[in-house]
């Protein structure tokens, strides 16, 4: 018997990887969804164009198939959309909604729009119609908790169709198109339990196979589990199976019959580690996040996933390029049910320790691998067991891509246990680190916003003040970053007395700076260069005389802004000075470089000119080739300005000998140039 991939939620099998997958039953139902497509809407009856995308609902309880139908149906009109299939699962696991906000910003990823790390769920929502606007696209919706769900990620334009996948009616959506999902076809249910008997089985017997459809109403996910417990017995006949569930008539549903037999079978460890799988955060389980709930080994927890799918109890992520698995949605209840019963409260949070621990450690081999010029990195990396090393970066960034879902997953339910605080500041803290190391700040901005208010929400809850001002100062520099200057400032504020509060003087420092500078970008500059100065005070009386030399730099930017050149003058040439005794070069040249800057504006040329032939060499010692050629075309209008074009010529033809030198630059040069 090869190895099945079957999806419990459905009837799309596969039986040797190589075969294609095929989906099974449904035609009636195909046929009227697609007609329902077709059929024209109340509005266009009326004489009016649709406002909105159709919403067409397959409707069913979990294991009916809907999703495979839903699945099935895209697919054969996806042609129709030349701009792409969209899908979001509007539901966890357990059943609880899943936020609009997060589904209209992943779905705005999909389409390559980037929002504002920190923007709400109507900016969101509003960015998401707009996004679709123009576009002809197909949105599965799969899962909907509720009407509200589907309305708020509904496209403003008829040329979308959104097909939703509830359990139930979506009242209060105008024109929904209903199918309402009942058993399979005795034929289709037949040939889906063949998948896993052989037609051997079904041929010798077919009266038996009719009654075990019948005992199993039809119901996809019911018939997949027992064609895995079939599978598994090549030698038990169909009506075996059809007594046992015959004998078992009145406890529960035909799913939960069919489900405690399968589970019965099977050994107490394995048992064990079936029913910890309900602890996965959302529902996604790997090799790792198994043998770490169960305690066993990498290798024993892949052979135990192997084995779940073949039964119907998992299924695999449908194109993942690792090994990844699904806990099937009609089968969590059971599982966390058995978990319940079984395995003490304190049992099951050593689980999830172990499960947060174990991807603590994985990110910081995630992260290390990047820092391969780190002695430290590679020792640190070298003493981890050889199952948690990464061997590329390559494949660190991708197990980071792959598993995102559910490492964000694991950072949300770890704070909301409430009891492993401790582990889920370290799990956000490298998840953090990993995420800024593969892919950066600005594209894991999103992420790294939504983790940042998960370490605010532990640090106000266990009354964390340095942590909580660490927190809203990353939160406040992303807003920053994406033109919410005025969030970011109340974000600012609240670090500064959260930092007040831990008597943290660098948390204190940082935020008076980074509240200057919000002032400074809203165009307060009066404000702004009085909380630098607060900054600067608390800098010097640390002797942290580097910061100082940079807030000076930041006093004299507000000092420019306002038009006081005089004051911006000495507060630059605070910044040489202090750049100067601190020996950075590449600092003191840029210092340099503000100073000629604000002696032009001030109408001081030939000031400007000797300090700007300072910059040069210091620009040269700091080897900062883009600065040096900004600074000659610089000096070039400069001496234009002072009437002699023949020195001009001679800083142009430089500059541009270095703009030769890195061509990708040039424009960047030439644009900063032209603003001075």
């Amino acid at each position: 018997m090869t190895d099945q991939a079957v999806e419990t939620d459905g009837v799309r099998l596969s039986g040797d990887p190589a075969e294609e997958s095929r989906f099974l039953g449904r035609d009636r139902e195909l046929k009227e969804l697609r007609a329902d497509i077709e059929r024209a809407g109340l509005d266009t009856l009326s004489g009016r164009k649709a406002p909105r995308a159709r919403v067409l609902l397959i409707a069913g309880r979990p294991g009916s198939g809907r999703t495979a139908l839903a699945a099935e149906l895209v697919a054969r009109v996806a042609d129709r959309y030349p701009d792409g299939v969209l899908r979001a699962r509007l539901s966890e696991p357990d059943g609880s909604r899943v936020p609009v906000a997060r589904l209209a910003r992943e779905l705005l990823a999909e389409l390559d729009r980037t929002v504002a790390p920190g923007a709400d769920e109507d900016d969101l929502t509003a960015a998401l119609r707009e996004a679709l606007a123009d576009r002809r696209v197909l949105l599965l919706l799969d899962d909907a908790a509720d009407a509200e769900q589907v309305d708020a990620l509904l496209p403003d334009t008829p040329d979308c169709l959104a097909v939703a996948v509830a359990q139930g009616p979506l009242t209060g959506i105008a024109d929904v198109r209903p199918c309402t999902l009942g058993g399979l076809d005795t034929k289709s249910a037949v040939e889906l339990l063949s998948r896993y008997t052989g037609s051997v089985r079904i041929t010798v017997d077919p009266r038996a196979a009719e009654q075990l459809v019948e005992v199993c109403q039809a119901q996809p996910a019911v018939l997949t589990l027992a064609g895995g417990w079939l599978a598994a017995r090549p030698k038990a006949a169909v009506a075996d199976l059809a007594k046992h569930l015959h004998a078992a008539d009145d406890q529960g549903t035909p799913l939960s019959r069919v489900f405690h037999l399968t589970y019965a079978a099977l050994s107490v460890s394995t048992a064990r580690t079936l029913r910890l799988l309900s602890l996965a955060p959302a529902g996604l389980v790997d090799p790792h996040t198994a043998s770490a709930l169960a305690g066993c080994s990498v290798a024993g927890a892949r052979t135990a996933l192997e084995d779940f799918t073949a039964l119907g109890l998992l299924h695999p992520v449908a194109g993942s390029p690792l090994p990844q698995y699904e806990v099937p949605g009609c089968l969590y209840p059971l599982l966390r049910a058995l978990a319940d019963k079984h395995d003490r409260p304190a049992e099951l949070q050593l689980a999830r320790a172990r499960m947060l621990e174990r991807t603590v450690r994985l990110l910081q081999s995630c992260r290390a691998i990047t820092e391969t010029d780190s002695d430290r990195a590679r020792e640190k990396l070298g003493g981890m067991p050889r199952a948690l090393r990464f061997p590329t970066p390559r494949a660190a960034a991708e197990w980071l891509s792959v598993r995102r879902p559910a490492l964000l997953a694991a950072a949300r339910l770890a704070v909301a246990d409430g009891e492993l605080d401790t582990l889920a500041r370290r799990l956000m803290s490298q998840l953090v680190r990993a995420m800024v190391a593969h892919f950066g700040t600005q594209a894991a901005a999103a992420d790294l916003y939504g983790v940042h208010r998960l370490v605010l929400d532990v640090a106000e809850r266990r009354d964390l003040p340095r942590e909580k001002a660490a927190a809203l100062l990353n939160l406040g520099d992303l807003d920053a970053r994406t033109g919410r200057t005025a969030e970011a400032l109340v974000r600012y504020r609240a670090a500064l007395d959260a930092g007040r509060a831990a008597d943290d003087p660098y948390a204190t420092g940082r935020a008076m700076e980074s509240v200057g500078g919000a002032h400074l970008e809203l165009g307060d500059y009066d404000r702004a260069a009085d909380w630098f100065g607060r900054a600067l005070a608390q800098r010097l009386a640390r002797n942290e005389r580097e910061d100082a030399a940079r807030i000076y730099g930041r006093i004299a930017t507000a000092h420019t802004y306002a038009g006081r050149y005089g004051e911006a003058v000495r507060g630059w040439r605070a910044a040489v000075a202090g750049h100067r005794r601190s020996g950075d070069v590449a600092a003191h040249a840029r210092a340099l470089s503000e100073l000629a800057r604000v002696q032009e504006y001030a109408g001081r040329p030939a000031e400007a000119l000797r300090t700007c032939q300072e910059a040069v060499e210091w620009a040269r010692r700091a080897e900062d080739t883009r600065l040096q050629a900004a600074l000659h075309i610089r000096l070039a209008d400069t001496l234009d300005r002072l009437g002699d074009p023949a020195a001009a010529g001679m800083h142009r033809t430089a500059a541009e000998r270095m703009l030769r030198e890195e061509p990708e630059d040039a424009c960047e040069i030439r644009s900063a140039s032209s603003g001075d």
